[in-house]
């Protein structure tokens, strides 16, 4: 049998994980990352190809006879990169350019979920300012209200308010003082809900949804959930308040729905759908939709998936996926994210990482990371993820947090209160 050839588009924590399961494939031979970093290279070869060069990499992947392009990052998907490898004959999996709305435009994901009958947030979308600060003032509420950006703003562009002087600001922010750019052209306003918040991410095939194991990330840069909001300081799965019974109706409540509704449109979805939700007094209900692997959800769930990625991959591609191809191991997967200093704010980068003797129940997937004349250095905000397996909650903790101890870069910054 002549071993698949899979290129993996994206360059962080997600993708060193992604590189990381593909190479246990038995079916997958060369694997190339673009442009990746100095984690994805232990498993493959680094390329570079930015990700939003979309002609780029269709005509790599053409002239090098990829099997499969996996896409790990939103921006080439909202760019239509599926799309584009479609017209190219070329094998891709994610969504195209229409189903990938459901995260590009969050004003699309809310419209649709009220259209299909998926439970979420009261809200109204705006375009003009004034229009916007008047519905705000109606809404007032004593819980607090959501203010977000419609468009892409690499997971900043949703701002929680206690107070209508808060909330004003950041409406001001978003649309007059333009901080988010384009993606702020149009905003939602919401009721802020309440409860314990989880992602489900489900494999798709444009008609049937598998689900993978429920996790539960910390947001924000500080301990005791403090600080401002990050792109994910840690992450563990699956919550403990999560069981079999609560996943299944999730996924008959919204992941399913989601993927009926999609093909009724005429736009079916394939790929991984993240459901971001808010486990409420009323059942649970959607904060928003993704539409690829989350990071760095990735980083718990594939090590706790049983099965071949990349025969998963090509059956969600080729319309065909069976439950049974996606089984999640017993027990629990946490990691920790070491961050530069300053981050999420301006960083420094370039730092030299020593990464030590890691413990062999220990996984190091690199996020913001390059190699310069032979030396780890960090080039990113979030620099790495340390991750490990355990029967309990405590123990996989535990265990990530003595990989941290064995790395060492100037400032490294991390949460302690992962999994409390």
């Amino acid at each position: 049998m002549n071993k698949l050839k899979i290129l993996i588009v994206g360059s962080g924590g997600r993708e060193h994980a992604l590189a990381w399961k593909l190479a246990q494939s038995l079916r997958v031979g060369e694997i190339f990352i673009a442009p990746g970093n100095a984690g994805t290279a232990v498993h493959g070869t680094n390329l570079p190809i930015g990700v939003e060069d979309i002609d780029g990499l269709a005509r790599w992947a053409r002239e090098n006879e990829i099997d499969l392009t996996v896409v790990g990052p939103e921006v080439p998907l909202a760019l239509g990169i599926v799309d584009a490898f479609h017209a190219a004959e070329l094998s891709i999996f994610g969504p195209t350019q229409a189903a990938a709305q459901l995260e590009a435009s969050k004003a699309f994901a809310k419209q649709f979920m009220q259209e299909v009958g998926i439970p979420t947030a009261v809200f109204s979308t705006h375009t003009n300012y004034d229009e916007a600060l008047k519905a705000l003032r109606e809404m007032a509420s004593s819980n607090g209200v959501v203010v977000k950006a419609s468009g892409l703003a690499a997971g900043k562009g949703v701002i929680v308010c206690n107070t209508q002087a808060e909330a004003e600001a950041a409406l001001r922010d978003i649309m007059q003082e333009r901080a988010f750019g384009a993606s702020g052209d149009e905003v939602i306003i919401e009721e802020r809900l309440s409860g314990p918040e989880v992602s489900v991410l489900a494999f798709c095939d444009g008609a049937t949804a598998v689900p993978l194991s429920p996790a539960r990330d910390h947001k924000r840069a500080y301990d005791g959930d403090r600080g401002p909001n990050t792109g994910g300081m840690g992450v563990y799965a699956p919550p403990p308040d999560v069981d079999a019974a609560l996943l299944d109706e999730i996924m008959h409540t919204v992941i399913s729905p989601a993927v009926q509704g999609m093909a009724q449109r005429g736009t079916p979805y394939v790929g991984v759908l993240y459901a971001g939700l808010m486990l409420t007094e009323s059942g649970p209900k959607v904060l928003e939709f993704n539409c690829r692997f989350g990071d760095p959800e990735t980083q718990v769930i594939l090590p706790l998936l049983d099965g071949d990625l990349a025969e998963i991959m090509f059956a969600c591609v080729a319309g065909n996926l069976k439950p049974e191809m996606v089984r999640v191991k017993s027990g629990v997967a946490a990691a920790v994210v070491m961050a530069a200093p300053g981050y999420p704010g301006s960083y420094p980068k370039g730092l030299p990482i020593t990464l030590g003797t890691v413990p062999a129940d220990v996984l190091v997937f690199h996020a913001g990371t390059q190699r310069v004349a032979g030396q780890l250095v960090s080039s990113g905000g979030r620099v790495l993820a340390v991750s490990a397996l355990g029967d309990e909650l405590e123990t996989a903790v535990a265990r990530a947090y003595a990989g941290v101890q064995t790395i060492h870069f100037e400032g490294a910054h991390y949460r302690t209160d992962i999994g409390r």
